[in-house]
């Protein structure tokens, strides 16, 4: 987890060196202090925290555990009810709303003329793309101190990591346009070190890296293998077909409307090789034969439950929970699951219970449903069925279970079909995540646009 953490009033610059954005930053230091300030409960004014949806009560929850003497709000309702709870605003210490809502509320917010004491924006990944609303709706929310929270500050360009400072430091780090030519585009296509290094040294005083290892010393081993399978022969004649096929495709797609316009059939022929790779049945109708990867995945989640281990099993396609349970079934293997239909209060209960229960052995999650703010503490074995592009987003899930309060070691396997498609996107993680490591010594991975070599070398 990286904090990027700017405190407008207390934090300011000695000397005469000119701070790039300085003359911006300044007018955001006035434009703070000068906000009216309206007291809360005790003098103080509240806080805000800015989440996700799924992860509001997860916050409540938290606050309930380690600060029980702070007064929450969880913003939620219907309209009329989110515009009574946010004239209340000052009488709590905390007040926690989701991205979603804050967009849609954000005028409530703004007629209040409130100057919070800090902003907190949680999983602030979500602020990567500063055309949305969602990064237009909190950059305009007064505060004294500003944090962002996130485990992938970069998942898939610079400029992500360009939009999470302009909510924290607005003009710190230039205008886009500007940043994108002394630093971006000189890093990731002329891997320039550099470009690296200058940026680098702007943003670390204001960077600070949770690491497990150094934070939690007696956090327990994590174990990570990679265990490959092959195709059968019919899964294998089918994915060949589809490779020789989606090859001449792409290329006469690409020949026809170029590189740049071609982006959604080549991802859509990616996706079918990946699915197929899983399961051909996820998109071919009346295929009856296996999948050698499913087998491998329920003989190694049966050994796992058969030695009294519980276990988070990830997936890209919910689709295959279908296939899972059946066979979890037919083994008399108790499991819950948790998809994007998952309501947030249920979300809660089955993690609570997944936890204490011992008779609940597997949980199936969605990998983008549930791969944050999840605390799943009660499993010791997490699989990644299919691997994403972001390894980043694969390290996430694997911490719903290796974090503060997990007793066992973890152990992790990755399901690695050889000779595939799946092969090259775990290649093309490790070389990613090299420069984001070198970027922000972190490890998270580095996933940028892939290049035109880079897609073909998926089809070969």
């Amino acid at each position: 987890m990286l904090s990027i953490i700017v405190d407008y009033v207390q934090n300011t610059y000695e000397g005469d060196d000119i701070i790039p954005g300085q003359e911006r930053m300044e007018d955001s230091i006035r434009f703070q202090t000068n906000q009216k300030i309206i007291p809360t409960r005790n003098g103080k004014r509240a806080s805000l925290v800015v989440s996700p949806s799924s992860l509001t009560l997860n916050w409540q929850n938290e606050v309930k555990k380690f600060a029980k003497e702070l007064k929450t709000l969880i913003i939620r309702g219907t309209l009329t009810e989110r515009k009574r709870q946010i004239q209340e605003i000052d009488q709590y210490d905390l007040v926690i709303t989701s991205y979603d809502l804050l967009k849609r509320d954000i005028e409530l917010y703004l007629e209040k003329d409130y100057s919070f004491r800090y902003i907190i924006a949680d999983e602030a990944q979500y602020l990567k793309n500063s055309n949305t609303q969602n990064a237009k709706s909190i950059k305009r929310i007064k505060a004294d101190t500003r944090y962002a929270l996130t485990g992938t500050p970069i998942e898939n360009s610079l400029a992500e990591l360009w939009s999470i400072f302009d909510f924290i430091m607005p003009g710190y780090l230039f205008t886009y346009k500007k940043f994108k030519a002394l630093y971006e585009t000189p890093i990731v296509k002329e891997e320039s070190q550099e470009a690296m290094q200058k940026l680098k040294m702007l943003i670390e005083p204001f960077i600070l890296r949770r690491n497990k290892k150094e934070v939690l010393t007696e956090l327990p081993d994590k174990t990570i293998t990679v265990l490959n399978n092959e195709m059968g022969e019919e899964q294998r004649r089918i994915y060949l077909s589809y490779l020789a096929q989606a090859k001449q495709e792409i290329a006469e797609e690409i020949e026809l409307n170029g590189y740049e316009k071609s982006q959604i059939q080549i991802l859509a022929a990616l996706t079918r090789l990946r699915q197929i790779c899983c399961h051909p049945s996820l998109f071919i109708e009346g295929y009856q034969e296996g999948s050698s990867k499913l087998e491998q995945c329920i003989e190694v989640m049966q050994d796992a439950v058969n030695s009294g281990h519980k276990i988070l099993l990830f997936s890209g396609y919910t689709s295959m929970f279908d296939m899972m349970e059946k066979e979890l079934k037919q083994r008399g293997i108790q499991y819950f699951k948790l998809t994007g239909s998952t309501k947030v209060d249920q979300r809660i209960e089955l993690v609570d219970e997944f936890n204490e229960n011992p008779e609940i052995k597997v949980f199936l999650i969605s990998l983008k449903a549930g791969g944050t703010g999840l605390n799943l503490t009660g499993a010791d074995v997490v699989i990644h069925y299919d691997p994403w592009w972001n390894l980043s987003t694969e390290n996430q899930a694997t911490d719903r279970a290796y974090r503060i309060g997990q007793k066992n070691n973890v152990q992790v396997y990755k399901l690695i079909t050889k000779n595939s498609i799946e092969e090259k996107i775990y290649d093309l993680q490790q070389k990613k995540a090299k420069l984001v490591d070198n970027m922000l010594s972190t490890k998270t991975s580095f996933v940028n646009k892939l290049s035109k070599e880079e897609i073909m070398n998926l089809f070969r």
